[in-house]
């Protein structure tokens, strides 16, 4: 039954598959290469400085299997973006180590506290605390930057009028305008302009597995780069969705808006999925 799925996917992706298969495909832009994940298998392609291709390759599990709850509407979009994170992270982490920094040695003395953790943990337990500790991080920032910053600098507004009205608009149009600038500033830099190009393909490349066409580069280039099931896409849905959330909060104590907002995030990011 294995062998007969496998053999269904590779004529697919050769451009003869039937009608009645379906699947979807999603990936994500690395450094030099691009991840790309399918309902079973997860694959990740690196170019390296000398020009040959760094294939990685691994079966995927998803918790959602152990525990279908999590696979329920509202709840999956929380679970499949906190799943999507870890894996685009540490793929972003190994296509990394291809492409030190100028100046950089090639092998880099680990630290104290690594090889302690390490000695304690063991080299696999310790490198999945780092990549969670990067998670966290990451989505501890992006939720400081579009979520609780606009809330602060909206305290502002109540130095001209008390109207909650204006102040859920302000916070609104703030967010709105630092997400773009972040998006705009990022485009700017060499390195992730890049990295966009290869989201571009990226999209291309699904766009193409999806009409069924043979995967060539004739055929992916003529397709659209933009994907409605981007994560982009995610990211500008719940910051839509956050707006008209969040203004309906009648709260004008700062401290009660964050921690409400807060408390909030999971059911916008929930109804964003299921847009999406």
């Amino acid at each position: 039954m294995q062998e007969k799925q496998e053999e269904t996917q590779q004529n697919c992706a050769r451009g003869s598959c039937s009608k009645g298969f379906k699947t979807m495909c999603g990936g994500q832009a690395l450094i030099e290469g691009i991840m790309m994940r399918g309902p079973k298998k997860e694959s990740v392609v690196v170019r390296r400085p000398d020009g040959g291709l760094e294939i990685q390759e691994r079966e995927l599990r998803f918790i959602r299997d152990r525990y279908p709850v999590l696979g329920w509407p509202l709840i999956r979009g929380v679970v499949n973006f906190g799943g999507s994170m870890y894996s685009g992270v540490k793929a972003l982490m190994y296509s990394a180590e291809f492409f030190p920094e100028d100046g950089e040695a090639e092998e880099e003395e680990p630290s104290k506290f690594e090889v302690w953790l390490e000695s304690r943990l063991g080299s696999e337990k310790a490198a999945s605390f780092f990549l969670t500790l990067a998670v966290i991080l990451g989505v501890g920032m992006s939720i400081g930057l579009f979520f609780l910053l606009p809330t602060l600098l909206g305290t502002a507004v109540t130095l001209f009028t008390d109207s909650m009205l204006v102040r859920n608009v302000a916070e609104s149009l703030l967010k709105i305008v630092i997400f773009v600038g972040y998006l705009v500033l990022c485009s700017r830099m060499k390195d992730i302009h890049r990295v966009f190009q290869y989201h571009g393909a990226e999209h291309k490349t699904i766009f193409c597995y999806e009409a069924g066409l043979p995967l060539t580069v004739e055929n992916v280039r003529i397709q659209p780069r933009h994907h409605p099931r981007c994560g982009t896409s995610f990211l500008i849905l719940v910051v839509i969705v956050s707006v008209f959330l969040y203004s309906v909060l009648p709260w004008s104590s700062t401290s009660l808006r964050v921690v409400f907002k807060l408390l909030l995030l999971p059911v916008v990011m929930g109804i964003s999925y299921e847009l999406l």
